[in-house]
């Protein structure tokens, strides 16, 4: 789910530096002074910016992909302790 999040913010931050190039295209020839005087400002907001929406993805991946896991494992954990005639095969390996 992770690794999810990653990709997907990834993507996005790829997205973002592209959509400024093209934007800051007037920018390029004074593209040296701008690294050498704002580069750590620059580097540090990408960066918090990177790690906000990593944990937005992760957020949405929790809320979307995880919804009612609880419940259902409760529900699964129910069959397996009532000895139903469906799950019986499983719970004969879990014991063992």
């Amino acid at each position: 789910m992770l690794a999810n999040a990653l990709l997907a913010a990834t993507l996005v931050m790829v997205a973002i530096l592209f959509g400024l190039m093209d934007v800051c295209a007037y920018l390029r020839p004074h593209r040296w002074a701008l690294v050498h005087v704002y580069g750590t400002v620059i580097a540090a907001t990408a960066a918090v910016l990177f790690v906000n929406l990593t944990a937005l993805f992760y957020l949405v991946n929790r809320l979307f992909f995880l919804k009612d896991t609880g419940r259902k494992l409760a529900h699964v954990e129910k069959q397996l302790r009532s000895r139903s005639t469906i799950v019986q095969e499983l719970s004969d390996r879990l014991e063992e």
